[in-house]
């Protein structure tokens, strides 16, 4: 395998990657724009992608309506997101370390997983009122449950020769959680961290949608009752790069916090310490 193969920038046909996304990009363009200008599709069904561009540059550079929008709708979905991971690694840190609570608290955990959260949409809305509360608190009862199983799964498996050495060491509870279960837990924790910041945007979306004066969610409804379809699309483009963004700072998490995943990110911070250690004792590192 080659250099470049190792780098992901080209594959055997020798056409880096990123060309090859942006040619898949363009022909998709395409032929949604032809859709619509040879009445394949009506425009009032799916307006063109011209037609799009130009709502968005009216909402967000023109008028500059929309980011008042999308920073609601950006702090409802982090603000849920960290009160449901927080709370889902808790109960699940709490479940994996007591058998006693996990049997207590296991009828309740699929009683929430089994009802659909969106239902009780409504009912939160009548406890909060009509601000960002009821938001915030949707999004982070529906990322809660893949935050709790995937950290209560990460957690619940430990190498059992390991922890007989840790045993045989006498370790305490705290060092074995510490030292054995947390480390092990966490590629499964950060992928729950992926599956549920998108769930939370879901929610906040979601609880836009059945009430709310503000948001991204507000804006598509609105645009959509009044048939204003390239506006709409406009601020689905939003919401999609919103959570683009928010998948990005979870994989970066995910690349930083479980580094011994990453071969690369190994290598470098190996590069980093060998030219460290060489520094401090006066070696010129090897290349």
């Amino acid at each position: 395998m080659s250099t470049q193969d190792r780098a992901g920038s080209t594959d055997r046909s020798g056409v880096p990657h990123w060309a090859q996304h942006l040619l898949v990009f363009v022909i998709f363009i395409s032929i949604w724009e032809m859709a619509v200008q040879f009445n394949w599709v009506s425009a009032l069904i799916l307006p063109s992608p011209f037609a799009v561009i130009v709502a968005w540059w009216d909402l967000a550079i023109t008028r500059g309506i929309i980011w008042g929008h999308f920073f609601t709708t950006l702090t409802e979905v982090l603000v849920g997101f960290i009160v449901g991971a927080t709370f889902g690694i808790g109960v699940a840190i709490l479940s994996a370390i007591n058998m006693t609570f996990r049997r207590l608290v296991s009828p309740y955990m699929v009683a929430l997983q089994v009802t659909p959260r969106i239902a009780i949409a409504p009912i939160i809305v009548a406890w909060l009122g009509f601000g960002m509360e009821p938001k915030m608190a949707i999004a982070a009862i529906i990322c809660f449950f893949p935050m709790f199983i995937n950290a209560l799964t990460g957690l619940m498996q430990v190498d059992h020769e390991n922890l007989e050495m840790f045993e045989s060491m006498r370790a305490s509870k705290w060092q074995i959680f510490r030292h054995l279960q947390l480390p092990g837990a966490l590629p499964v924790i950060m992928a729950g961290f992926k599956t549920g910041i998108s769930l939370a945007l879901i929610g906040a979306i979601v609880g836009e949608f059945v009430s709310a004066s503000e948001g991204i969610g507000v804006l598509i409804q609105r645009f959509s009752f009044q048939l204003l379809l390239p506006e709409a699309f406009a601020s689905l483009i939003m919401l999609t790069a919103m959570g683009l963004f928010l998948y990005g700072l979870a994989t970066f998490a995910d690349r930083h916090i479980v580094f011994w995943r990453h071969s690369d990110l190994v290598n470098k911070i190996s590069r980093r310490m060998r030219a460290k250690n060489a520094g401090l004792a006066g070696i010129k590192p090897l290349e």
